[in-house]
């Protein structure tokens, strides 16, 4: 337990290394589903709210639930396209949340309830289906940075769609973002994201093309109550695609606690992961409960603790603190709710591009030449585009099974999945196990040479 004032301060760095990515998931689905600036404004509260007490949850610990390391959770990307793909298929707006959220509370009580078993299966998800997943997290991710490049999903069909200023805006911020990173030290690195998004915004206002009017009609207080929309709906096929999406963060999670586990010098057991695996499972229900997403430990801040050598879980415990109070602001929801679409294109872009860089990184510790993995490999980067590539397939189907297969993530996840089973684990041939102590090593030497605009992007660490 360190002193106040260091806590606080470090606390609120743990809080600007998270921010930026932390606000583009409510951004990107709320935008997807057609939601109102109010309701967009409510889902990012909720969704700092959430983080807040997910995080607290994590590093204190209570009972058998949080690894008790300094881990901040934050919404994962990998549910992102699965969440929107769920959300439209239910009619999007206010009552595609409604699927979305009952997918969500059930996929985190299976979370909760499978922890103890999964800590032990770690070895049945090889270095090929991690970096094929997260390669795949990345690629489809991709297009959807790209479309708010050029303007946003709203102005699709439209002249505006493309427009030279939208594109400009969204190159700005990518460069504003490089030149951070290229010229800053570390700790300004850390954050160039969230620095990009400020200077691409401040630009636009000043140009006239940011709208902040709705900042002095929000209040300044404002809780998040359970089940703002109304109560949930639980469909199977939702549930499905949502359970699969959790599989692959649980993955990312264990990775998470053995990385944050060599860096602070904690041996780390069966019993931590499944700990850390239940607050994924807690944080998950009370974000299907609290109008949030899916919670996953954030990779980010575990270089930040990695870099600033402050390794004491009460620092987390203070940003978590830190993240409820800004849950509880709605000013500071509109704010970020005012961000132009090109400005978070091409901030998301850098995100989810390093997110597809780690996946191949990992990769390349893969023996490709070997036919098994290569097939495992392209069967499922094929799998992951087949929803976008050729969407009339997908819309002949059920409503349920697009709700599972309509989303490239959870369809080449899967693939990855189930070809490793078949290839390396229903065989006579032993199948890869990861080599935990490799990968922390490579993250100390030189995962900050690919770390990216704010460190690695949300998931790139739990691949190792």
């Amino acid at each position: 337990m360190l002193p106040f004032g260091k806590l606080a301060l470090y606390g609120f760095q743990h809080v600007l290394a998270f921010y930026a990515a932390a606000v583009i998931v409510p951004i990107m689905l709320g935008n997807a589903l057609g939601l109102s600036r109010a309701e967009l404004v409510y889902l990012i509260n909720a969704d700092l709210l959430t983080c807040g007490i997910a995080s607290i949850i994590q590093a204190f610990g209570i009972w058998k639930i949080g690894a008790r390391l300094p881990l901040v959770q934050g919404a994962t990307f990998t549910a992102v396209s699965p969440m929107i793909a769920i959300g439209l298929g239910a009619g999007g707006g206010t009552a595609g949340l409604l699927v979305v959220y009952g997918a969500v509370i059930t996929a985190g009580i299976a979370t909760f309830l499978f922890a103890p078993f999964f800590s032990k299966l770690v070895k049945y998800f090889p270095p090929v289906v991690i970096g094929t997943i997260l390669t795949i997290i990345g690629l489809t991710l991709i297009p959807q940075a790209l479309q708010d490049a050029a303007g946003g999903v709203q102005l699709a069909g439209k002249p505006e769609f493309g427009d030279l200023k939208n594109l400009g805006y969204a190159l700005g911020t990518l460069l504003f973002i490089l030149v951070i990173v290229r010229v800053g030290k570390p700790l300004l690195s850390s954050v160039a994201v969230l620095l990009g998004l400020v200077g691409g915004t401040a630009v636009a206002w000043a140009l006239g093309d940011a709208d902040f009017s709705g900042v002095g009609q929000t209040h300044w207080f404002g809780v998040s109550t359970p089940f703002h929309y109304g109560m949930p709906k639980f469909e199977a096929f939702p549930i499905i695609a949502m359970v699969v999406v959790m599989l692959i963060t649980m993955v990312e999670t264990t990775g998470d606690v053995y990385a944050i586990g060599e860096i602070t010098g904690k041996p780390v057991s069966n019993d931590t992961v499944a700990r850390a695996l239940r607050a994924d499972g807690v944080a998950t229900v009370l974000g299907g409960v609290f109008n949030s997403f899916p919670y996953v430990a954030f990779a980010e801040n575990i270089g930040l603790v990695r870099m600033s050598r402050v390794m004491s879980r009460f620092v987390v415990v203070a940003a978590g603190g830190f993240m409820v109070v800004l849950g509880l602001v709605p000013k500071a929801g509109s704010v970020v709710a005012a961000i132009p679409h090109p400005v978070l294109g091409g901030a998301a872009l850098s995100m989810f591009g390093m997110v597809a860089a780690v996946g191949i990184q990992i990769l390349g510790k893969v023996d490709l030449r070997e036919e098994r993995n290569a097939l495992i490999l392209a069967v499922s980067l094929g799998a992951a585009f087949l929803p976008t590539a050729v969407a009339p397939f997908f819309e002949r189907m059920p409503q349920g099974v697009r709700a599972v297969l309509d989303s490239g993530i959870t369809l080449g996840g899967l693939t990855a999945i189930v070809l490793n089973l078949v290839f390396n684990v229903f065989t006579r041939r032993r199948s890869l196990e990861i080599d935990w102590d490799e990968f922390t090593e490579d993250e100390e030497a030189g995962v900050d040479e690919a770390a990216g605009p704010a460190g690695p992007p949300p998931h790139a660490q739990g691949a190792y």
